[in-house]
């Protein structure tokens, strides 16, 4: 396990399933508040019409916000295909803990904050700096994160990020994927098999999960 001996680890590693779970509630939540937003938008003018016998443009306003928080959500809905990512990882890799993890900066895309972060290993040097996306699509970064988190994956090919105690959880993949090819290339043919198990051995092509750009 990797850690650096100033900075203790938690006894045990996170629950994977436990982890999902929880960030598939954080999803399920963010898409029903937004759906609810949606029906209330679009049911109250119609309501108020009927009751009022009033046909004011005005009354139309909500509606038209109605139907594009709708869209947005259902835009929005390709965060699962994100949380399926992760479970892939974290199917085939151990959680190990990590003591530091740097944020660098951070940009908004319509996808969802995006934030340059670097995971530091005890005794290794030359870390790739990584892309971050908060898995079920939160935009705000984890608070604790930078005393250390849970690693499942390899960092050339990518993985996932585990917060401490908050099951919060990031997708990670290399900033320049280019970059680290020769890493991928010299890795060997156990781990390039475990990283096209978890399909990390192609750069990401959903815009949503960081593709160049985003």
């Amino acid at each position: 396990m990797a850690y650096d001996s100033r900075t203790p680890a938690p006894l045990d590693a996170p629950d994977a399933a436990q982890v999902l779970k929880a960030n598939r509630l954080v999803l399920a939540r963010l898409m029903t508040v937004r759906l609810l937003v949606t029906v209330l938008l679009v049911a109250v003018p119609v309501v108020l019409s009927r009751v009022t016998d009033s046909n004011s443009i005005f009354l139309t306003l909500p509606i038209v916000a109605g139907v594009f928080v709708f869209v947005v959500t259902v835009y929005r809905a390709i965060y699962g295909i994100r949380l399926s990512q992760c479970a892939r990882v974290l199917r085939d890799y151990p959680l190990e803990f990590h003591p530091r993890v740097i944020k660098k900066r951070e940009r908004w895309t319509q996808y969802g904050n995006v934030f340059e972060v670097r995971v530091t290993t005890h005794g290794q040097h030359g870390a790739p700096l990584m892309l971050a996306v908060n898995a079920p699509g939160r935009r705000r970064w984890p608070e604790g994160v930078e005393e250390g988190a849970w690693l499942a994956g390899d960092l050339p090919f990518g993985g996932v990020l585990v917060v401490p105690g908050s099951n919060a959880m990031l997708f990670l993949k290399p900033a320049d994927w280019d970059k680290t090819a020769r890493k991928r290339e010299e890795a060997g043919a156990e781990r390039i098999a475990k990283a096209q198990r978890a399909k990390l051995n192609s750069k990401t092509k959903y815009a949503v999960m960081m593709r160049s750009g985003a």
